[in-house]
């Protein structure tokens, strides 16, 4: 049968999964290579072929290796034999865990499987009030995950929706539109300007081919392709080889054909995502801090039930009672709020996110931006929008102008540097006119059909409103670029006059070397040596700018041309990048540069958004090869720019940051970017431009594009650690007042303060959502400009504890107060427990408005910034008003109604928390202001002083 005899070929003339050393392999070679599993059947090794070794080969030397006819393709029999042994053209990825299993992992975490031992250590005590609260909290904190993490991936599901599927491929003779994952080594693959490459491909023909591989290799000018042997001494720098196709890549001019020699995780794009899949991805700082968090208080409550135990003995109370006493405190010391606040201030962080154009992937991503202390980012198609654009024009007449707007859009303009003049506006016409009319790109909407050289001319006649140039002229004959004449040509006439002319675009050099003339304050002046010169200089001027130079002329004939002038050429930075850069580098971010293209070119752009370039701060992918690990972990904190890097050099930067201490994000859009955004500590991919792989990779997704994006996303991340601190300030302090008042009470003989159906709404209404909206809080300008949290300091740090223990201990003194003096008989009434209730929960609510800032007074910050908690207050309000004056709610909790002067007394009792965290946080800011005078050393005026002191 026909795929009998062509898989029986194949396996002869392949060894392995590469080639055999000679094309030609003997009997004894062809009965060792046969691939044969145990049981006898074929097995994939052995039917690809290499970029690198195909390259290298004649590409009737690959067909034939490969076995397959390029006149009419391979037998759909024989594809679907090769597709069985071989499998689809796509990357495996790991099986999807059903729903039960996902919903599962979400109690992983230590510090909620501390929270189920409390649970059943409660239900063993027959407190069931507790074991029910602790419960509920770890269900909602996990169905909350889990809603979070479906909503994720059916947005990322809509993201590859995006990347190409079919293709052109020639099989039985016929060329037919076939869908790409059903491509197998040795289809004939036919490639057109604006398709996407399916597979690695060896080109057998290739017609003014030029393919983007921005995305795979960093460079921004497309590869010229070809179908010649490619030897040793040809290879590039950037990896890439001019008789290969690579999967994932952009056709941009002209046509060719390949030989399908890799698919799936064999070709280069499968290698990367292979890499990718071998990094893992660390735990995310506020992981680790909540982990370290169970860890204490688990170690807390041991220690705490022992004091008590102790206690308890040398007060003669019976054991089993101290027992139950002590575990019954332990477990009431786990902050159950503490998951379900963090779960929700992370999920209305990742909403926040969405709304400006990110999507976050994972819960606690959002807070790690928080600590990103380095961004390392891609430049092409991050830094800058990936489209050749003209930014600079110099005419003959010596009219310097700058080009506005980024891309193939109209947006933008031409700014006259030396002032506008009709004289000046002229030439300019003249010269975008003439570049327009030879000229081969088409711009459909904002997208370019052609060489982006050509397209970024197209453009700048576009914002000068001549691209409808053309019309005026009749094309008669072109003569196209090529790298011997480095020149491209074409005679038109004019419709109107009938005036024959060359038109001729290319290097400055060439173009000069064929011009006789320049044209002058309108009039034609001959070409002198000076002249030359000058236009020369100023060509090597731009191109120490990281501009591409293209020279314009125009003239009766290719030997008397008249020089029109030069546009400088380059992909600009994004709009908005360079005040990014500025505003993160001042709040003690980090930003370095890690791009595949040329030093000029990648040094020109790092000054544009703001980067220091010069000595030592300047490397490339070369000399971090060259260096040890010792000397790279020198050298990487004053490094600005690494250029012609490759992904193995990307890895290595970002672990040689992660071992010396740095949070590191790493953005990018490419295939060469996967690796380096798997392993940081925040990888960030763009949404728009980049690859399907990059996506998969990265933690977070920029659906705009837009570098700004991430300082908000930075942003974000500081306003959710801060509003974590502050609920854990509220939560801790609200603990130690309950454990004390029980603790106190039993210890001492003296009555319960509180009932269990008090204690039981203090913990689910009351605490619930004044505490819950605490996460809420709006994003504080004081903390957009702090710089990235020391990671190493833990969640709760000494400065919370103190501030807990002043709020606790002035909560404690007043409710036991009011708990004393009115039990003056000895006796525990209603009224009794009624005042002490009303007395907590006054001094929660107003300890939760203290709590909204570590440093700021409520005042500062406003009283309603927060509608979330002010609305959540006053539902408290009426929750306690309704405890004590509902008849219904009174035999449940028993209380009894309070007369208006106990709401007064109490009013101004429980304000006093409040009034004594915002002495505490004045005399703390005074103290950190004048800290800040000495550590800075610089002299502050009075007047400075005053104002800052009328401030706080």
């Amino acid at each position: 049968m026909v795929q009998v005899t062509y898989l029986s070929k194949l396996k002869t003339h392949k060894e392995g999964p590469g080639l055999l050393s000679s094309p030609t392999p003997s009997s004894e070679d062809t009965q060792s290579t046969t691939n044969q599993s145990a049981e006898g059947k074929a097995t994939p090794s052995g039917m690809w072929v290499n970029g690198r070794e195909a390259s290298g080969l004649p590409w009737e030397e690959v067909a034939r290796l490969l076995v397959t006819d390029t006149n009419s393709g391979l037998p759909s029999r024989e594809v679907m034999t090769r597709r069985q042994v071989i499998g689809y053209n796509e990357f495996s990825e790991a099986e999807d865990d059903p729903l039960w299993k996902k919903y599962l992992g979400q109690f992983k975490e230590p510090l909620i499987l501390l929270l189920l031992a409390s649970a059943f250590v409660s239900l063993c005590m027959s407190q069931f009030d507790d074991a029910v609260v602790i419960t509920l909290a770890i269900v909602i904190v996990a169905t909350v995950a889990f809603i979070q993490e479906l909503r994720t991936d059916k947005a990322l599901e809509e993201l590859k929706k995006q990347v190409p599927v079919t293709c052109m491929c020639l099989r039985d003779g016929n060329v037919n539109e076939y869908q790409a994952r059903e491509l197998v080594p040795g289809d004939l693959v036919h490639l057109n300007i604006g398709d996407r490459v399916p597979a690695d491909l060896r080109l057998f023909e290739a017609y003014d081919l030029s393919i983007d591989e921005s995305s795979f290799t960093g460079e921004t000018e497309p590869a010229s392709k070809n179908n010649n042997i490619v030897t040793t001494s040809t290879y590039g720098t950037s990896g890439s080889l001019a008789n290969i196709a690579y999967m994932g890549t952009f056709v941009r001019t002209g046509r060719g054909k390949g030989i399908v020699i890799s698919t799936g995780e064999k070709s280069q794009f499968g290698e990367l995502f292979k890499m990718m899949m071998e990094e893992e991805a660390p735990r995310t700082p506020l992981q680790k801090n909540m982990d370290e968090l169970a860890k204490k208080l688990s170690i807390f409550s041991f220690c705490f039930i022992g004091v008590v135990f102790a206690l308890g003995l040398y007060q003669g109370i019976p054991v089993h009672k101290i027992f139950n006493i002590a575990v019954s405190l332990a477990v009431a010391a786990i902050p159950e709020g503490l998951p379900i606040v963090v779960t929700m201030t992370l999920c209305l962080g990742i909403r926040r996110m969405a709304q400006r154009s990110a999507l976050v992937k994972g819960l606690h991503t959002v807070e790690t931006l928080g600590c990103v202390t380095t961004v390392c980012s891609d430049k092409t198609g991050t830094l800058t929008k990936n489209e050749m654009t003209v930014t600079s024009i110099i005419t003959s007449e010596g009219d310097e102008c700058h080009v506005t707007g980024v891309g193939y859009s109209s947006d933008g303009c031409i700014v006259f540097e030396g002032g506008y003049s009709d004289l000046a506006n002229e030439a300019v016409t003249k010269l975008l006119e003439t570049g327009a009319v030879c000229n081969n790109a088409e711009i459909v909407g904002d997208q370019l059909l052609g060489q982006p050289t050509e397209g970024a001319i197209l453009a700048a006649a576009i914002k000068h409103g001549v691209y409808n140039a053309r019309d005026k002229y009749q094309r008669l004959e072109e003569v196209p670029f090529s790298s011997e004449t480095k020149m491209m040509s074409v005679k038109i006439r004019n419709k109107k006059t009938g005036e024959v002319e060359w038109l001729v675009k290319g290097s400055v050099d060439a173009v000069l070397a064929s011009c006789t003339q320049y044209n002058q304050s309108m009039a034609t002046l001959p070409l002198s040596q000076e002249k030359c010169q000058q236009i020369k200089s100023a060509c090597i001027d731009r191109g120490r700018q990281g501009l591409r130079v293209v020279g314009i002329a125009r003239g009766p004939s290719p030997s008397e041309l008249s020089y029109m002038g030069m546009v400088g050429i380059m992909d600009p930075p994004r709009e908005g990048a360079r005040s990014s850069v500025t505003t993160l580098q001042s709040t003690g971010v980090s930003v370095k540069m890690v791009t595949g293209d040329a030093q000029e070119t990648a040094c020109a752009i790092a000054q544009a958004v703001g980067l220091r370039v010069g000595p030592g701060t300047v490397y490339s992918g070369d000399q971090v090869d060259s260096m040890d690990e010792r000397v790279l972990l020198g050298i990487i904190q004053d490094a600005t720019v690494f250029y012609r890097v490759s992904p193995r050099h990307k890895l290595r930067i970002v672990k040689a940051l992660q071992d010396r201490g740095e949070i590191v994000s790493m953005t990018g859009d490419g295939v060469n970017d996967v690796v380096a955004l798997k392993r940081s500590d925040i990888g960030i991919a763009m949404g728009k431009m980049g690859s399907a792989v990059s996506k998969e990779a990265a933690d977070m997704i920029l659906n705009d594009d837009n570098f700004t994006t991430i300082l908000a996303a930075i942003e974000e991340g500081k306003c959710i650690y801060h509003n974590i601190t502050n609920f854990v300030q509220f939560q801790v302090s609200t603990s130690l007042v309950a454990l004390s008042l029980i603790a106190l009470s039993t210890l001492f003989g003296l009555p319960s303060p509180l009932n269990p159906m008090q204690i039981l709404l203090i913990n689910v209404i009351m605490d619930g959502p004044p505490a819950l909206t605490l996460g809420m809080e709006p994003i504080d300008e004081d903390v957009k400009v702090q710089p990235p949290r020391d990671t190493k300091k833990d969640l709760i740090t000494p400065k919370i504890i103190r501030n807990c223990v002043i709020s606790a201990t002035v909560i404690i003194c007043g409710t036991m107060w009011v708990f004393r003096s009115e039990m003056m008989d000895g006796v525990v009434t209603a009224r009794d427990t009624t005042m002490t209730f009303s007395c907590f929960v006054m001094y929660d609510m107003f300890n939760a408005m203290s709590c909204r800032s570590e440093g700021k007074s409520v005042l500062e910050i406003g009283l309603t910034s927060n509608w979330y908690l002010f609305i959540a207050l006053t539902a408290t309000i009426g929750c306690l008003l309704g405890v004590v004056y509902m008849p219904f709610l009174q035999w449940v909790f028993q209380t009894e109604g309070l007369h208006i002067t106990d709401w007064i007394y109490l009013l101004c009792l429980t304000s006093t928390v409040l009034l004594v965290s915002e002495l505490r946080k004045f005399l703390d800011r005074r103290q950190e202001y004048s800290k800040g005078i000495l550590k800075k050393g610089f002299w502050v005026s009075k007047k400075a002083k005053a104002n800052w002191m009328d401030a706080v």
